[in-house]
This record gives C-alpha cells, sequence and structure tokens, in this order.
C-alpha cells in the first residue's frame, strides 16, 4: 500500500490531490474514494495510506482503498 500527504482537496469539486511519499507524480482523489472508505473529508497536509487503480476509460491513476493514518 502506497503512503502520502493530502496535497489539496476540494468538498464542493469533489476531488483533489495526494503527493506521494515516495516521489513522482501527485495522484488523483475523488470523492467516492473517500465515500467508499467511510471518510467525510480530507484536509491538507493529512496522511494517507491507499492503492492506485487505473480508469478504465481514461486510463489514469487514482487513489483508492484510503485509509488515513
Amino acid at each position: 500500500m502506497a503512503t502520502g500527504t493530502v496535497k489539496w482537496y476540494n468538498e464542493t469539486k469533489g476531488y483533489g490531490f495526494i503527493q506521494p511519499d515516495n516521489g513522482g507524480k501527485d495522484v488523483f482523489v475523488h470523492a467516492t474514494a473517500l465515500e467508499r472508505a467511510g471518510m467525510r473529508g480530507l484536509r491538507e497536509g493529512q496522511k494517507l495510506s491507499y492503492e492506485l487503480q487505473a480508469d478504465q476509460r481514461t486510463g489514469r491513476e487514482s487513489a483508492v482503498n484510503l485509509k488515513a493514518d
């Protein structure tokens, strides 16, 4: 499982980005991933564990199976 820090999250738009601890590109996170994890929101600087999943339509990766550290 990968770990990272919430870079920003916009509750109104329902998405944000996580900065991976191992470096590399920021990871997209959508409100549906929060809902599935039973989380109400994310705050800047929050530490998370997550898995990467590729979108079948776009091929872009996003964070799923979120867990607050």
